[in-house]
């Protein structure tokens, strides 16, 4: 794949995806009682904007490899991302976020996967131009 695709695929899940998944996420939950437990401070008591954290975007094929991706995965074309998450309540309401907008929007993801490893919690996210699944899974070890 070349790189004019690679962008544009990570552009469409920033500017179609990630961006409504920031605003809403803080529009619920952005206040300074929760921004805390992610590690956020702020002087202003009223709203702190948690930020979205993207651990994982776009893989060469060598960086996936030595990182245990899949092979064929999402990350080689730019269409995945590992949204990390500070704890179960985090992943599930971002979860639940994701759906909305897609339920809300009408436009479909390839991937939802719930993954947690360790204390680790993330959520792997992707979204193809086309022939998307809406596979959602829970893999947590």
């Amino acid at each position: 794949m070349n790189n004019v695709e690679v962008n544009k695929n990570m552009k469409n899940l920033c500017e179609n995806w990630l961006e409504d998944l920031r605003y809403s996420y803080n529009a619920l939950y952005g206040d300074v009682s929760r921004s805390e437990e992610c590690g956020v401070r702020s002087e202003n008591t009223q709203k702190a904007e948690i930020p979205i954290i993207i651990s994982s975007g776009y893989r060469s094929e060598e960086v996936n490899r030595l990182c245990g991706g899949a092979k064929g995965s999402n990350h080689l074309t730019g269409c995945a991302v590992d949204i990390h998450c500070y704890g179960p309540e985090q992943m599930i309401r971002m979860a639940g976020i994701l759906l909305d907008i897609a339920d809300g929007t009408k436009r479909d993801f390839d991937e939802l996967i719930l993954e947690k490893r360790g204390t680790t919690y993330w959520i792997h996210f992707a979204v193809r131009p086309k022939d998307n699944r809406r596979k959602i899974l829970f893999d947590c070890k």
